[in-house]
């Protein structure tokens, strides 16, 4: 007969609890053992039940060498992280102040300072960084020419429909439907007609 999947959560009898804990508990040491044996590996396995007894593995030595050799393990990974952190902040700390030393000697020559103590590489640097800042600085002007564009023809297609406007109620009023448009020039801000406003 096929075992149905078991669940993966508590086990709320107590009884069915225990006879669990203690065939799993079982199975784990002999498959620990059979890891040790096979592959000639240091095993260490610490279990604490519910009523905290205590149930340990230590398939070569004891278990108290198997903590001192992991402890010792993990403080040496530690030391590395921590060594390599370190060196890369070190690096990142040094590459910013030569970026600081080479933009402060850009900004004394840009108000009147020389550049003859400045080297090749030195002058190659700067010319990169004064090289973005003036690309950056066309855009933002690219930018701001565009909107000043589209505000400008935002008005000029208020002025066309308020011209038009005007010219229909002149012909309405006038009976006139062959005459010329008018030029009309110099509109007053905002330009009210009749209770229609148009904003420019």
């Amino acid at each position: 007969m096929a075992r149905g999947k078991v669940q993966m959560k508590r086990i709320e009898n107590t009884v069915h609890r225990q006879v669990t804990f203690c065939k799993r508990r079982a199975g784990l040491l002999k498959k620990a053992k059979e890891l040790s044996v096979l592959c000639d590996a240091d095993v260490g396995i610490i279990i604490f039940s519910t009523k905290g007894k205590l149930y340990e593995l230590a398939t070569k030595g004891n278990m108290q060498g198997l903590i001192e050799r992991y402890m010792k393990s993990t403080r040496a990974v530690q030391i590395e992280d921590t060594g390599g952190r370190l060196t890369l902040e070190s690096e990142e700390i040094t590459s910013l102040k030569e970026e600081i030393q080479l933009l402060q000697k850009g900004l004394g020559y840009t108000f009147g300072g020389g550049v003859e103590t400045m080297s090749l590489d030195e002058l190659h640097a700067l010319e990169k960084h004064l090289e973005v800042c003036i690309c950056h600085i066309r855009s933002i002007k690219m930018q701001i020419m565009f909107e000043e564009i589209e505000v400008l023809k935002n008005k000029e297609g208020i002025l066309k429909a308020a011209n038009e406007y005007l010219h229909g109620k002149i012909q309405e009023q006038n009976g006139m439907f062959d005459l010329p448009s008018p030029m009309i020039t110099g509109f007053p801000y905002p330009l009210t007609i009749q209770n229609e406003i148009f904003q420019f």
